[in-house]
């Protein structure tokens, strides 16, 4: 992930109605859904955005912003969430 987000450099991107700067794109995403192997409990990921930073959040559809903490990134808060919610 970390390799992810340090290729991630993007340029403003312009569509007819709007230009998305380099914090607004997400160039990849990680999701992850279980434990169970059909209709998942719980869903969370990490997006990685054009400037290279990385975001957590839960949900699938409606996603919900996980705040890091002092000195964490998304995978790092990610990881508390899970493991201590």
């Amino acid at each position: 992930m970390t390799d992810l987000a340090g290729d991630a450099a993007r340029d403003p991107a312009k569509t007819q109605l709007k230009r998305y700067t380099p914090d607004e794109q997400v160039v990849a995403r990680v999701e992850l859904a279980g434990p169970q192997k059909r209709l998942a409990n719980v869903h969370g990921g990490v997006d990685v955005h054009g400037d290279g930073s990385t975001e957590a959040y839960f949900g699938r559809v409606r996603r919900t912003a996980i705040t890091p903490e002092s000195g964490e990134d998304g995978i790092s808060a990610l990881r508390r969430a899970l493991v201590d919610p």
